[in-house]
């Protein structure tokens, strides 16, 4: 814990003196310190925690963000009266859960020292300032990871509630569903007894539908995500291989920061696919099938955006990374890369250009 602190704490510094010296502007008091990172999909979940839902206009487009973040800002919000620093305590609160259910988890089949590890490799993601700052990820991770681990811990009805609240904060916790059916059978394959506490997978399928019921009181169609989706995002399902075509043909184009963000973006596509590989080797099933399936979420677009953001979410990555790292000079090549990037991407964000 005291680990995660002290580097949120050297993340949020080096983030003010990096806008600082690209912005050649001066962050005047805290506040401003907060700030620099309120951009992109930040400011839509502020928004919606201050106004609510409603198809107005300029309020329509954000009824594709899940409800669960920004209903969690709005309480917040109630005692701080102020939703920017709300957004910041539900995401400190959320990833420091994380952080201790992730190395529970992993200490279930592995070492403590693994375990602390996967953490480590986690929090220094490239990707990973999103686990701090006015995301979903702290969150959707937090309630993942516990419903994961409760049913790991055979708790089933609570694993179950859980992951319906991971399906109210992002629509890959539907992943959840394939993924536990499969450790109810790994269970089943050990035992060999049948558990009636296995239905309760189902209940996660009623967090989505809680935010079909949502779509519907604010437009009148279930399915109004879906047509906005295309509407004002250009963004439809589509095979794999059509946006990862559509990400290799952007590598050529003008200016020279699309082709930057369209190399990462294809680096973690590649990188995710090869973790998921390598999980069906070394990874329990369960872990197999939430890399699969949400590698497929990610590519199966007109267009792929944000891969490297989304790859924090795969968790399965850090307990790979952690055994590959049993090695010393592993650890510290993905240390390396990891901290590089990880201040790459950072600087990049809080001056305001797009970091995924």
């Amino acid at each position: 814990m005291a680990m995660i602190l002290a580097f949120k704490a050297l993340l949020f510094l080096f983030a003010g003196q990096s806008y600082q010296a690209l912005s050649n502007q001066r962050l005047d008091g805290v506040r401003a310190r907060f700030e620099i990172w309120n951009r992109w999909d930040a400011i839509n979940y502020q928004k919606l925690a201050e106004f609510g839902y409603n198809a107005t206009a300029e309020m329509r487009p954000r009824l594709v963000f899940y409800p669960l973040y920004p209903w969690m800002v709005r309480m917040f919000a109630f005692v701080t009266h102020d939703y920017l620093i709300s957004a910041f305590i539900v995401s400190t609160i959320a990833s420091l859960a994380a952080a201790i259910l992730l190395h529970r988890l992993v200490a279930l089949e592995y070492s403590k020292d693994l375990a602390q590890r996967a953490v480590w490799f986690l929090f220094i993601f490239p990707t990973s300032y999103f686990l701090h700052i006015g995301y979903t990820e702290s969150l959707f991770l937090m309630l993942a990871l516990s419903s994961v681990l409760c049913a790991r811990k055979q708790r089933w009805l609570l694993a179950g509630i859980l992951g319906a609240l991971t399906c109210l904060t992002r629509v890959n916790g539907l992943v959840l569903i394939p993924a536990l059916v499969v450790e109810a059978g790994h269970q089943y394959w050990t035992t060999r007894r049948w558990q009636w506490q296995w239905l309760a997978i189902g209940l996660i399928g009623l967090g989505f539908c809680g935010y079909l019921l949502l779509n519907k009181h604010v437009t009148g169609d279930f399915f109004a995500f879906s047509s906005i989706m295309r509407t004002n995002f250009s963004k439809s399902l589509a095979w794999p291989w059509t946006g990862i075509n559509s990400t290799i043909g952007s590598l050529s184009r003008e200016p020279a920061d699309a082709q930057m963000i369209g190399m990462q973006e294809l680096l973690f596509i590649v990188l995710g696919l090869a973790c998921t590989i390598v999980s069906w080797l070394k990874l329990r099933p369960l872990y197999s099938v939430w890399m699969t399936v949400n590698w497929l979420l990610f590519t199966s677009v007109t267009f792929v955006l944000s891969v490297p953001r989304y790859t924090l979410t795969m968790f399965p990555i850090f307990i790979l990374f952690a055994i590959l790292a049993g090695r010393r000079v592993w650890m510290a090549a993905i240390s390396f890369w990891s901290l590089l990037y990880l201040a790459l991407f950072t600087s990049v964000f809080v001056w305001g250009r797009w970091a995924f």
